[in-house]
């Protein structure tokens, strides 16, 4: 099949590399997200998305939004058989969407009808699921709600954060999204309408989600933190300024502390939760490069009574 593809970060590269390579069908042109400021000096780079698709010699379109009338014409002039889309971050309007005549097949990183929205893998983390996995879907306007091609599961680890999750979603979701494509085109997959019953909704998690309230279980921290991990990172404050923090280990052996009450030895920090401490990992003070909790302990002198707000 002729096809555009749809994607612009790290995640949507298998799929998009799986496309180019595939003989059955011809890449036409990529939809990527307009450049975006990144880096020290918040210079301009192009999307991951863009940058593989120059070097493979395809045509990049980016749009600043998905209905412009310059970008409708265009796609119409290439006239795909189906859109493949992995996390291309913006709405597609129904004249985007009436284009090709096999639609727009998305790649999203949950069993739908759960999490549906912007951030599946943060959430899934987040609710402690021990399952989850990848869907082929046909978008319709209804967030994610199209009609299902196919699925792939995927255990949840006790230790992984989002970004090991998703890592992992985005290798074995290419082979589904080829196969889903192969199948497209055969005429040997139908799509069947997502059931009614289990529906939950996956929001992006803001920064201000990402702080850690200490008088939570354990567990509950533990799970936000690799949620958060890496983007949009988890943080608490100390003696006035923020700190972003790396997943942590439970610690039910430990001295009990109050929610936010920090121990440290030559080797460790343990911070207090409602239930039992955590063990602190990687520990980055706003400015200055991550560490390693003991590390970042020595320089900050811990003392009894120290805590994180």
């Amino acid at each position: 099949m002729r096809l555009v593809f749809a994607g612009t970060p790290e995640t949507a590269l298998p799929s998009l590399r799986a496309v180019l390579d595939s003989p059955r069908h011809e890449v036409a042109a990529v939809v990527t997200r307009p450049d975006a400021p990144s880096g020290r000096g918040r210079r301009l780079h192009p999307s991951p998305v863009a940058e593989v698709a120059r070097e493979a010699g395809v045509e990049v379109l980016q749009p600043v939004k998905a209905g412009d009338p310059e970008f409708l014409d265009r796609l119409r002039a290439i006239a795909p058989d189906c859109c493949p889309v992995v996390a291309y971050g913006a709405l597609l309007p129904q004249d985007a969407l009436d284009i090709p005549r096999h639609g727009w097949i998305n790649l999203h990183f949950s069993v739908l009808p759960a999490w549906r929205g912007a951030a599946p893998v943060q959430h899934a983390v987040l609710n402690g699921d021990e399952i989850t996995g990848a869907t082929t879907f046909r978008i319709v306007k209804e967030l994610d709600a199209g009609p299902v091609y196919g699925v792939v599961t995927e255990a949840i680890r006790p230790d992984d954060t989002s970004g090991d999750l998703l890592a992992r979603l985005s290798v074995s979701g290419a082979e589904l999204l080829l196969a889903t494509l192969d199948g497209v085109e055969d005429g040997t997959v139908e799509a069947r309408p997502q059931p009614e019953d289990g529906v939950s909704y996956a929001p992006k998690i803001t920064v201000e989600d990402a702080r850690v309230d200490w008088s939570a279980p354990a567990f509950r921290v533990d799970r936000l933190i690799r949620a958060c991990t890496p983007a949009p990172g988890a943080w608490t404050e100390f003696r006035g300024g923020r700190v972003k923090l790396g997943p942590v280990r439970p610690a039910p052996d430990a001295a009990a502390l109050a929610p936010g009450a920090l121990s440290a030895t030559k080797n460790a920090v343990l911070v207090g939760t409602a239930t039992h401490p955590v063990l602190l990992g990687e520990v980055r003070p706003q400015g200055k490069r991550a560490m390693t909790a003991a590390e970042w302990a020595r320089g900050a002198r811990i003392a009894e009574g120290d805590r994180f707000e």
